[in-house]
């Protein structure tokens, strides 16, 4: 190992300078240094003088300290740092900004510089300071890895006054020097946006369905006595078949437009999360799926359940299983056959599938059947509502349901992907 020309010429002068201080005023020095290696590698160094007490005043004793690894490290943290798409900033345990990212410049408008040692509370709305400084004080004593906020919602203020919704993680920042706490900031205006927008559609929805209902029902119960007090009058009047069928065709016409109408109701509650949460043996629900659901003589059931219990709303993931089950009945095409339900753990899933043998779906169909009022074949009962209150009913709950055309059994085969473990934001408490 050698050093560089400017690194010796720096190490001569420092060994002059040493060696004429006084030896009872003489204390270490310590100074970074590049070395050049024989196999062309260049370590970063750290060259410490100290003295040698004794009779003879020029000796020093040399220390070399590799720092290739902690620059290599701090190099990497730092481009971790900058590069991350969230928000990042470093406190101090006065609650000043010690560093910050790129990402949270642009997300409250201040250059890095600009907020290097100023207070964190310049990034909240003035209502929120005071009792930040409490909440700060009250980390700093039981300082652990969080969600801020928990039960409300977290404020930003941007440079220009406008104030953002946030998500901000908190965690204890190694440092031998002082105490360091870090915060990851996600700005959620975007999400906040998204929710309220699907709160006023879902509201927009039931308030439209119960007014539709309103309005439906009385004309639909109009007809429904017109017909009645028609019959009455032609009691005794003998009526051809055609007369008689047309009456009772009127009469199922109406039933059914009813039926549609509590259908359209159920399908604006679906979109409604249901928050009462209790643990679920899979066994056990399944079991009541089938006992709950009207299978035929003619059809054997395959039941295979691989998994544990499930911290759910018990009502609509019965219901879910319930209709899928009543579909593969209604739409198999036969008076027997085969019905396979199933449930296995992926991820953070619980996935329940129910499949059939029986004429299956057509491709293009696979996933229009989840639309409103559209039906698999015009050949079954029914007003196409089924599959789109189920559809709306899991989505609310955080999980998903697919169709496939061609199962593995040759029908149709329904997987609903039940979320198992609840993320954040489906959640009602922190």
């Amino acid at each position: 190992m050698r050093f560089c020309e400017d690194d010796a010429e720096t190490l001569r002068q420092m060994f002059d300078v040493f060696f004429k201080v006084p030896m009872e005023t003489r204390g270490s020095w310590s100074r970074q240094m590049v070395l050049h290696g024989a196999d062309g590698s260049r370590p970063t160094v750290t060259m410490t003088l100290a003295p040698v007490a004794g009779e003879d005043g020029d000796r020093a004793v040399v220390y070399l300290r590799n720092m290739t690894r902690e620059i290599t490290a701090e190099r990497r943290f730092t481009q971790m740092f900058e590069s991350m798409p969230l928000g990042v900033v470093v406190v101090d345990g006065k609650g000043r900004i010690a560093q910050a990212n790129a990402t949270l410049s642009n997300q409250f408008g201040w250059k890095v510089e600009e907020m290097i040692g100023q207070s964190i509370e310049m990034l909240l709305p003035e209502r929120y300071r005071e009792a930040h400084v409490d909440q700060v004080a009250s980390y700093a004593s039981t300082p652990r890895s969080r969600l801020m906020g928990g039960d409300r919602d977290v404020t930003g203020l941007h440079r220009n006054g406008r104030e953002l919704p946030v998500e901000v993680a908190l965690t204890r920042f190694e440092s031998t020097a002082q105490p360091l706490y870090m915060a990851i900031v996600s700005d959620i205006s975007h999400r906040k946006r998204s929710e309220r927008a699907l709160q006023q559609t879902n509201a927009q929805l039931e308030e439209f369905t119960y007014v539709a209902s309103h309005d439906l029902r009385s004309p639909l119960r109009g007809i429904a006595d017109l017909v009645s007090w028609i019959r009455e009058d032609l009691e005794g009047v003998e009526l051809s078949d055609d007369v008689l069928h047309n009456f009772d065709r009127i009469t199922q016409r109406i039933e059914r437009s009813e039926q549609m109408i509590d259908d359209l109701l159920s399908y604006a509650r679906a979109g409604v999360r249901d928050s009462r949460l209790q643990r679920i043996d899979p066994h056990e629900l399944v079991e009541e799926a089938l006992e709950l659901t009207a299978i035929p003589e003619g059809f054997e059931v395959d039941v295979d359940v691989q998994g544990g219990e499930i911290l759910a709303p018990r009502a609509p993931l019965s219901t879910s299983l319930r209709n899928l089950l009543s579909n593969a009945v209604k739409h198999h095409g036969g008076t027997e056959g085969r019905i396979r339900i199933s449930m296995r753990e992926e991820g953070r899933f619980s996935v329940f599938a129910v499949e059939d043998d029986g004429q299956g779906i057509a491709p293009e169909n696979e996933d229009r059947i989840f639309k409103l009022f559209h039906r698999a074949s015009p050949k079954t009962d029914g007003d196409g509502v089924g599959l789109a209150f189920t559809r709306r009913m899991i989505n609310a709950h955080g999980g998903m349901v697919t169709a496939q055309g061609k199962g593995p059994l040759g029908g149709a085969r329904f997987e609903v992907h039940w979320p198992r473990i609840l993320l954040r934001e489906n959640e009602d408490d922190d």
